[in-house]
């Protein structure tokens, strides 16, 4: 598989079967994302990673959270704006996005709160996935440490469709970074970026049809000078 390849196949899968993901296949995978670029090689990216019972008990306890409202108020750096503040156009690609995976992939149609958030709680169950990972960048450069730390985890997901493996990047987490810091023992010197699922996707299971369109390059690309380069 080229890199066009795993590019071209990447999807954020959010069905998984339960087959194990064996544990030097994820350590291959991580060695090969840890060549990614950072600044003046500080790669400051750290991975947490959940299986078995940890990942079980992990479950538990954000499910818990998400029922009595322990959301946190705000995630440890600033992800994204109010859902009233996005401008356009993004916030056309955003409405159209979860018009594609709630209405026409899950059924479930807008204004049905119970069906929304009976998916959204699977997020922290990492979709059905066999592996779970926590990926943290250092808190203190933290504005280039997160870029560092996005080059990472687009290698980890090429990686692993090399590998065979599919994943979902899962922003989810961020709001319940103090169970994350109970469980997996994240210093006060990490920022926790996102969450990861993977393994191996359910080609049975409706999401599995979900494919998100991009824009042309001509929409977001400006060339200048004359004549090729």
């Amino acid at each position: 598989m080229t890199v066009s390849d795993a590019l071209r196949s990447r999807r954020s899968v959010r069905a998984f079967r339960p087959t194990p993901v064996p544990r030097d296949l994820v350590e291959d995978l991580l060695a090969t994302a840890s060549r990614s670029a950072s600044n003046s090689n500080t790669q400051p990216w750290r991975v947490y990673v959940v299986v078995g019972e940890a990942k079980r008990r992990l479950t538990e306890e954000l499910w818990e959270s998400l029922d009595a409202g322990r959301r946190e108020e705000q995630p440890e750096y600033p992800y994204q704006p109010d859902p009233d503040e996005w401008s356009e156009p993004f916030r056309t690609r955003r409405a159209a996005f979860g018009d594609q995976l709630y209405r026409q992939t899950l059924g479930v149609e807008p204004g049905d709160a119970e069906g929304r958030d009976r998916h959204h709680r699977r997020n922290y169950e990492f979709f059905g996935a066999p592996v779970g990972m926590i990926l943290t960048t250092d808190a203190r450069p933290l504005a280039g440490a997160l870029v560092d730390a996005g080059l990472f985890l687009q290698a980890l997901m090429l990686t692993a469709r090399e590998l065979g493996l599919d994943t979902c990047p899962q922003a989810s987490f961020i709001t319940f970074h103090s169970v994350l810091r109970r469980h997996l023992d994240i210093s006060d010197d990490e920022t926790v970026v996102c969450g990861v699922a993977l393994g191996y996707a359910d080609r049975e299971h409706p999401l599995d049809d979900l494919t998100t369109p991009r824009e042309q390059v001509a929409r977001f690309a400006t060339f200048l000078g004359d004549g090729d380069s």
